[in-house]
C-alpha cells in the first residue's frame, strides 16, 4: 500500500505541525519549537505572512525535518511552494490540474475530501494520500474507522479536530497520521513566547502517537 517514499516517512513520524501565522518571526519561532519537541514534518500554511520565505528559510535551517506548505488554492500558489523548496503540499480541495502537476514534478500532494466518492476521487487522479478535512464534521476517529472497509487502501491524514488528547484514536481507527495546528501553537503561549511550552507539547504529541505499551 505505502509505495511512495514520503507515505513511509509519515507513517513513521505519524504527526504532521501545521503553522499558520500573520507574523513571519513568530511563524519562524514556532516551527523552530516544534521542531526542538522532536516534530519533523512541518506545514507552512501558504495563507500564512511570508510562506513562501518561511519556507525556505527553514530548509535550510532544519536540515533534519521535513518541510511543506499547506492551504494551497490554485495551480500558481502550487508553483510558488514547490520553487520556496516545498517537500510535500496539502490543500483544502480537490484540484485535479494542481495533483497532475504535483506528479509531474514528483512532489508529494495531499488534497482535501471528505466523502467517499471525494477521498476516492482524489485517490484515482493520483494524490499521494487523502487529507479528511474537516473530520470533526462526520464523526471524528469513527468516521475514519467507517471508510476503512471499502478505502483503507487510501492513506488517510485527518485535521480540524484533532486533539493531543485524541489524536492516538485517529491512528487506531485507520489513519497514517494526522495533522495538528491550534492544538501544538495555543494561542496564550505564542503570545507569551513560551517556546519551551510549545516544544513540550510538540513532545507530548509524539510520546502518545509512538508508545506502544497502550
Amino acid at each position: 500500500m505505502l509505495q511512495h517514499p514520503w507515505l513511509k516517512l509519515v507513517q513513521k513520524h505519524r504527526a504532521i505541525a501545521v503553522l499558520r501565522t500573520s507574523n513571519p518571526e513568530l511563524g519562524h519561532r514556532m516551527a523552530l519549537a516544534v521542531a526542538a519537541g522532536g516534530m519533523q514534518l512541518i506545514e507552512i500554511t501558504w495563507n500564512s505572512a511570508g510562506a513562501a520565505e518561511l519556507i525556505a528559510k527553514l530548509r535550510l535551517e532544519l536540515p533534519g525535518c521535513f518541510i511543506g506548505a499547506g492551504t494551497l488554492l490554485n495551480l500558481q500558489q502550487m508553483h510558488q511552494a514547490i520553487s520556496a523548496g516545498a517537500q510535500f503540499l496539502f490543500a483544502p480541495h480537490i484540484d485535479i490540474a494542481m495533483i497532475q502537476a504535483a506528479v509531474q514534478q514528483n512532489t508529494p500532494i495531499i488534497p482535501g475530501a471528505l466523502s467517499p466518492t471525494e477521498i476516492v476521487t482524489a485517490w484515482n487522479n493520483g494524490a499521494t494520500g487523502v487529507k479528511v478535512f474537516p473530520v470533526q464534521a462526520l464523526g471524528g476517529a469513527n468516521y475514519i474507522k467507517s471508510l476503512q472497509g471499502p478505502l483503507g487502501h487510501i492513506p488517510l491524514i485527518p485535521t480540524g479536530g484533532v486533539t493531543l488528547e485524541n489524536a492516538r484514536e485517529f491512528l487506531q481507527a485507520g489513519a497514517i497520521a494526522v495533522g495538528l495546528s491550534k492544538e501544538l501553537f495555543p494561542k496564550h503561549l505564542v503570545e507569551s513566547r513560551n517556546w519551551e511550552a510549545i516544544s513540550k507539547q510538540a513532545e507530548k504529541l509524539i510520546r502518545k502517537l509512538t508508545d506502544n505499551s497502550n
